[in-house]
């Protein structure tokens, strides 16, 4: 079987393409990304530089490798971003996720034999607060900044495709990804690269923001049982039963670096507590019962093993490190990083 992987190049889809190197049934990983640099170079990958706004370019290669499976990674993330930038994230999530579903359905009309999972976030219901129950399958939507509303306009339209024209979609919510790969504008890389180059570590507002964790790679896992074990039109809550607040995963890793590096200088001294940004959810917690009991998944790397297993990898990568750290970049993430 071929499958088609939008945003391959991202931390997530980068993960999920290894994943599928070593199952046998898959032929060909096609990969649609704009970003040239961060290709997956492998016999089985072939890689495409392309928008998945671009109709015509999407119909071709679906024309030409006929995929079984189609995952939809492709989005801006960035909540900072968002902020400053919120018709970027409107044009990018929600229109061009459209053309991309009109494209598939033009040209799959009358073919019922393929499946596509469309990858979002937990963000899309919004804040709890500190007692509250876990997010649910069954939770209303209630995004609180531009990326957060794009993205729940984008499962939005997935369900509304399903219920309307029977497309064979399916929508994955999952809580904050952690590993290999992953941005340094995001919190544990940004973390792990400010220890190195011993820079402050910027924690908004008291660092009591509340987050579920989930290792890269059990999310590939469930990702991979939900495409091809899933019902289709159906959600799938994807958790990591790891919640703890910013802070305390700040000094959890400022302790794995200490033992690595291992200089007498105490990486938590880096600690900076910054202004809080517009708009910052307090608490996400992810409910996975339903992917638990109906497809047999629950998370298997635990956050201590994980933290120390993604600090190594990050020391052992600092060539690629330092091609994601470009001028403009580090300007950005000066004053704003992403705490997911």
């Amino acid at each position: 079987m071929n499958i088609l992987i939008t945003g391959g190049s991202g931390f997530i889809g980068k993960n999920f393409i290894k994943s599928l190197l070593n199952k046998n049934k898959i032929h060909k990983i096609i990969n649609v990304d704009l970003n040239k640099k961060n290709f997956f170079f492998h016999s089985k990958v072939k890689n495409i530089k392309s928008d998945i706004g671009n109709k015509k370019n999407i119909i071709s290669i679906l024309k030409n490798y006929n995929p079984s499976f189609i995952v939809n990674f492709a989005a801006h993330t960035h909540v900072d971003r968002s902020i400053y930038e919120p018709i970027n994230f409107i044009r990018n999530n929600i229109l061009k996720t459209a053309i991309f579903f009109e494209a598939i359905r033009e040209e799959y009309s009358k073919n019922k034999n393929f499946r596509i999972l469309h990858v979002s976030t937990d963000e899309v219901y919004g804040s709890l607060k500190s007692k509250e129950k876990s997010f649910s399958e069954k939770n209303k939507y209630f995004p609180n900044n531009p990326y957060s509303a794009s993205k729940a306009s984008a499962d939005h339209l997935a369900q509304s495709y399903f219920k309307t024209f029977k497309f064979p979609i399916l929508v994955s919510n999952c809580s904050n990804n952690y590993g290999p790969f992953q941005n340094p504008e995001k919190l544990i890389p940004l973390i792990i690269n400010n220890c190195i180059n011993k820079k402050n570590i910027p924690i908004y507002g008291k660092g009591d923001q509340v987050r579920d964790w989930l290792h890269v790679e059990d999310h590939c896992s469930a990702l991979w049982k939900i495409l091809r074990k899933g019902r289709l039109g159906e959600n799938y809550n994807i958790g990591g039963t790891e919640e703890c607040t910013n802070l305390y995963i700040t000094l959890e890793i400022c302790k794995i670096m200490d033992g690595f590096i291992n200089d007498g200088k105490n990486s938590k001294n880096l600690i900076k507590f910054v202004k809080d940004r517009p708009g910052h959810d307090f608490r996400y917690s992810i409910n996975y019962d339903k992917i638990k009991n109906e497809l047999k998944w629950e998370p298997k790397v635990s956050l201590k093993k994980g933290l120390y297993n993604t600090v190594k990898w990050y020391l052992q990568s600092h060539k690629w490190l330092k091609n994601q750290s470009t001028k403009n970049h580090n300007l950005w993430i000066k004053k704003n990083y992403e705490d997911r």
